[in-house]
């Protein structure tokens, strides 16, 4: 059994001779941590390969918040998430408030 790392395949160079090369393994690309699913809009390369020099900042990200991060569900259920959290707590106040009012009516 070989290694997928150290694996090799037959080439027919130009001349017709068969030449030995070593194959590098397939790039799965980026995933969101979240969901598990591959991030859409970014090239599958080796982890390597991502870097400044090899690939430019575009290329290596989505233009939305947490880009080439998360996917873009993820994203949006966290927007509306934070969302509902901040009105879950404007509510409270209000009711809050509301209550201390209702107190003071019923003292005076």
């Amino acid at each position: 059994m070989v290694c997928v790392a150290n694996s090799l395949s037959n080439y027919r160079n130009i001349g017709g001779k068969l030449v030995y090369q070593s194959t590098k393994k397939r790039a799965s690309g980026p995933k969101c941590p979240v969901t598990g699913k591959r991030i859409q809009g970014i090239p599958h390369l080796r982890p390597t390969e991502y870097k400044r020099s090899r690939l430019s900042r575009n290329r290596r990200t989505v233009n939305r918040a947490y880009g080439g991060v998360l996917s873009g569900g993820a994203v949006r259920e966290r927007i509306i998430r934070a969302f509902l959290v901040e009105e879950q707590k404007i509510v409270k106040k209000v009711l809050k408030i509301q209550k201390s009012k209702e107190k003071q009516a019923t003292k005076s």
